[in-house]
């Protein structure tokens, strides 16, 4: 036992002198990262856009790397041309496209699919409708009759409405309960107001309940008409061999009228606070920005780049604020919604209840600073490192590619938009950041949504500058009344 014992004594006095006096560093092997490998240029693909005699628009992407085609037909209807009274109608109409036409069911479409391996998908946003399909070159014909028979044809069975429209009720019964999904449906009514952006796209429970079978219909004829399409067909096929193909399934359907975009328009950024008060809530979700700029606004590459900075990838201040220096959020973020008619700008966060006013006054700061004082070149450089470098990965693959190519001819961007856009975003200097800052954002003008406990938190607005706002408990908020608040309700509580 003393044998061992003293071993073990001498071990721990060798151990103890191997150890650096106090003050002196320790050696530590070191290595630096490696370096980056030398930038390749990447190109992309050349492409072809060719008007049909009907007017639909055709761009034809060869891309041999694989025997499989892509297939993207875009629609240019969606939410924005939903009627006043019935918002939720093109994500309806879109989520049937699959769902049955007057030649297959559902379940045949499903098979049909499937029994070459491949992929279909269709689906509405703000501006468009699109029908998505990937296949093997060899099915490509059948593919193309597949998603001409779906935009012509849908059959909005009575069955399949009545099950789209439930699955749609429970989704939105569930979404009034996450203060995420409430809050980004206020403040997009807040920013775009009555205009067809500021209504929820996948509609409310009235509107959903009011849509029959005849407005779907009505809604069809009006804008599914080849002059108001534009197919992307990127893979394995020559140009002529995609604009051949695409003459003959489509060629022969006649032209329509397309009607007359609504005429409402956006409101002017204007300072409004709006608390949803959602007693119990352990956290409040902020957002905070105003209306933006449209998709081809010549300002959109160095917009980009300045909430990039403000709160996206490469940079991220409003992350390094709130979190890494306060400790406030697990995240921040900050982004552009750029559309065909206009666009918006917002930031936002989830932060303790016991924080909201410290978090919403760092924001404000973030967006004064970025708009008065020049950003670093190094900050700069890191989101401009981002944005260019993951350029790539957005040509990547066929779907990628026939992603990138449809949205230039839908937004009507110049034809090299895709393949100058890393050398565009190089380009842009802080001076051009200060300036996009200076000229659309407006820090005194910005929207808030607060979505929390408001007893905990309201005592605190008044120290990150508010003076003024509404409060409106959750179950009597109604985005169609001017007030956000339920006629029945009374007035919203004005605080000063």
């Amino acid at each position: 036992m003393r044998g061992t014992a003293g071993r073990g004594v001498l071990v721990v006095l060798a151990l103890a002198a191997a150890v650096p006096a106090a003050g002196q560093g320790v050696d530590w092997p070191r290595e630096s990262p490696p370096r980056p490998l030398p930038a390749r240029e990447v190109r992309f693909p050349p492409y072809e856009v060719r008007t049909l005699a009907n007017g639909m628009q055709v761009v034809a992407v060869p891309h041999h790397e694989q025997p499989a085609v892509t297939l993207r037909l875009l629609v240019r209807v969606g939410a924005a041309r939903n009627p006043s009274d019935k918002p939720g109608l093109a994500n309806l109409a879109a989520g049937l496209l699959d769902q049955g036409t007057t030649t297959k069911t559902a379940a045949e479409i499903a098979d049909a699919i499937d029994l070459v391996g491949g992929a279909l998908d269709t689906g509405a946003g703000r501006d468009h409708t699109s029908i998505n399909a990937i296949v093997m070159k060899d099915s490509f014909d059948m593919a193309l009759a597949l998603m001409a028979d779906l935009v012509r044809n849908p059959a909005f069975a009575p069955e399949e409405i009545e099950r789209q429209r439930q699955q749609r009720l429970s989704a939105l019964q569930v979404s009034a309960s996450n203060p995420g999904y409430v809050a980004n449906t206020v403040f997009d009514r807040l920013v775009y107001g009555f205009h067809p952006y500021g209504l929820p796209a996948t509609g409310t429970p009235e509107s959903l309940a009011s849509i029959t079978r005849a407005d779907l219909q009505d809604y069809h004829a009006a804008h599914f008409v080849p002059n108001n399409m534009v197919l992307a067909i990127v893979g394995d096929v020559t140009r002529e061999e995609a604009f051949a193909r695409a003459e003959r399934v489509f060629g022969g359907w006649p032209r329509g009228t397309i009607p007359a975009a609504p005429a409402t328009a956006p409101p002017p950024p204007t300072r409004r606070v709006v608390v949803v008060d959602m007693p119990g809530a352990v956290q409040t979700e902020v957002r905070v920005g105003h209306l933006g700029v449209p998709r081809n606004h010549a300002d959109y590459v160095p917009v980009d780049l300045a909430f990039r900075i403000l709160g996206g990838e490469g940079a991220n201040r409003l992350h390094r604020v709130l979190r890494s220096e306060r400790g406030l959020t697990y995240g921040a973020s900050a982004t552009i919604e750029a559309l065909k008619q206009t666009g918006a700008f917002v930031a936002e966060t989830s932060t303790r209840t016991d924080a909201t006013g410290e978090a919403l006054g760092l924001m404000f700061e973030e967006f004064v600073r970025i708009q008065r004082v020049a950003v670093s070149r190094g900050e700069l450089g890191d989101a401009q490192a981002y944005l260019a470098g993951s350029f790539p990965l957005t040509i990547e693959t066929p779907n990628a590619i026939a992603a990138q190519v449809i949205d230039t001819v839908f937004f009507e961007l110049p034809p090299d938009e895709v393949g100058t856009f890393p050398q565009r975003v190089q380009a842009v200097t802080p001076a051009d950041v200060q300036r996009v800052a200076r000229e659309h954002l407006f820090p005194e003008r910005l929207a808030v949504v607060l979505v929390g406990d408001a007893r905990v938190f309201v005592s605190q607005l008044k120290d990150a500058g508010i003076a003024e706002y509404e409060v409106i408990p959750v179950g009597q908020l109604d985005l169609a009344s001017p007030g956000l608040r339920s006629p029945a309700a009374g007035t919203s509580l004005q605080v000063r």
